[in-house]
């Protein structure tokens, strides 16, 4: 019986370092890059859903112990693909990975293009998918939030207004020159002039922040040099693409004013408290008149339609664009408006084996209007604020309408001939902001702008490229205006 017992002992030891053996396996090899074949330096590995894990030594090999045939191996290296595979009955692995994505895209830096991977200076890249759900009016606006070390701000708050962008901070005491290079399609473009750019055009935007750049670009890089290429053609089927957006503008918040009971009161208080009499013999004169409400456009249009077509062959390819951009300011409406038809063409053409030409034109036409100066000596926002409640929008008391000042001045007046009200408490440069829009009605201003580029490249072997480009940009502007004979205001 106990020779039995002894001999069932044995075998169940046996078994079970057999099965411990069956788990516990030892798997060895390699890490290397899958195009050159080299070793990979310090990458993982690791068992999935564990722990355990090593990296590779300076031959690339890498060992260690996994639990059972149903591990996964996870290998990973900075810059290039993740990799898993499944041990089974493996004890020898060599794994071969693939560059990343990411350090596969390639950035524009100032004479040709490079791979994210051997860039070494900063650099800040965008593209289409970056920009396109982006209803921006302006290609700077674009850029808010989405660079780090970029700081823009938009100068002023009417339609098409341009923006301040600072990279890195202010560099001179000169204002303008703080102002960064942009460079499109090549072309040294003003900062004021790239209000001709489709959105919707644009490929890649590159932001060189650093001191490197001044290799390429001079001294003109100190602030900063932002590269923006547009869209080309792609050989193969014809592609027609829309991009467009339609909505409203409204003030956030505006600012709560006496209405005129109150500000009738108020200024009776101050009389009799300075020793005079009562300004009003009856404060109980209602709401008056809301001048923001008559100022403000709670639904002020905006609207964009851009629409592209690209194709071509194995020898040509085009781009061809269209945009039409249409905008109300919130403030004044009739007068705050900015509208701008673009029309574009980029196209390539293979001459040979070795030569290629190719161009790229942008035309824009640009109309806006704006309310005019605003501050503390006049203008639609400070006599929306500072303008009596109790003056009247439109005077249609006939006896007050045919009396002073309105009977011996020029005074605006509306379509059925009631003249715009004018505050005797109120002078100086406040001034009903209805008549001030009906004085600036048909003025604005037009900007018509061309840019473009013309190369040819050689390709002298796969390593070396010879390009010469010639680009240009022509500008043309003005405005139209006409400033009736007026009188807004009781004191000047």
């Amino acid at each position: 019986m106990l020779k039995s017992l002894t001999k069932l002992f044995l075998f169940l030891v046996l078994l079970v370092t057999a099965s411990f053996s069956f788990a516990q396996r030892n798997v060895n090899g390699y890490v290397k890059d899958a195009k050159t074949n080299e070793s990979l330096i310090g990458a993982n590995v690791l068992v999935k859903g564990t722990s355990i894990g090593t990296i590779t030594d300076v031959e690339g090999a890498y060992s260690l112990t996994v639990s059972d045939q149903n591990a996964i191996l996870v290998i990973s290296y900075t810059g290039y693909k993740d990799q898993e595979i499944v041990v089974g009955n493996q004890n020898f692995i060599n794994v071969s990975l693939s560059e990343g994505a990411l350090l596969d895209e390639v950035v524009v830096v100032g004479y040709g293009i490079q791979k994210k991977s051997v860039v070494t200076g900063s650099i800040a890249s965008l593209k289409t998918k970056d920009l396109e759900n982006v209803p921006s009016a302006r290609v700077e606006q674009s850029l808010q939030g989405r660079v780090s070390g970029v700081t823009i701000a938009q100068n002023s708050g009417q339609p098409g207004s341009p923006s301040t962008i600072r990279i890195r901070g202010v560099t001179t005491f000169d204002n303008a020159g703080n102002n960064p290079l942009w460079v499109i399609d090549g072309v040294v473009v003003d900062a004021g002039g790239i209000g001709y750019l489709n959105q919707s055009d644009i490929e890649s935007i590159e932001v060189l922040k650093d001191a490197a750049s001044a290799a390429i670009y001079g001294t003109r890089a100190a602030t900063g040099v932002i590269l923006v290429t547009t869209k080309k053609g792609k050989s193969g089927q014809l592609s027609i693409n829309y991009n467009g957006f339609a909505g409203t503008s409204s003030p956030a918040k505006v600012l709560k004013l006496l209405n005129a009971s109150q500000y009738a009161a108020l200024l009776n208080e101050r009389s009799v408290a300075g020793g005079g009499d009562p300004v009003f013999q009856n404060i109980n004169l209602g709401t008056g008149t809301d001048w923001q409400k008559q100022i403000f456009n709670y639904g002020a249009k905006r609207y964009s339609h851009e629409l592209s077509v690209s194709g071509g062959t194995e020898k040509s390819t085009f781009y061809v664009s269209a945009g039409l951009q249409d905008l109300e300011g919130i403030v004044a409406s009739d007068i705050s408006t900015y509208n701008r038809k673009s029309i574009r063409l980029n196209s390539t053409h293979k001459l040979s084996s070795v030569f290629t030409f190719g161009q790229t034109l942008g035309y824009a036409h640009t109309k806006d209007s704006g309310i005019g100066a605003t501050d503390e000596y006049g203008g639609v926002l400070s006599s929306a604020v500072n303008l009596d409640p109790v003056t009247a929008l439109i005077v249609t008391d006939p006896v007050l309408a045919n009396s002073a000042p309105y009977s011996s001045n020029p005074v605006i007046r509306d379509g059925n001939g009631n003249p715009y009200g004018i505050s005797s408490l109120v002078g100086q440069e406040m001034r009903n902001p209805a008549a001030y829009i009906q004085t600036r009605l048909g003025n604005y201003n037009w900007a018509d702008d061309i840019v473009g580029n013309a190369y040819l490249e050689a390709t002298i072997n796969s390593n070396i490229k010879v390009r010469s480009t010639l680009g240009a940009k022509r500008a043309y502007w003005g405005n139209i205006s006409w400033t009736p004979v007026n009188y807004l205001s009781a004191t000047s």
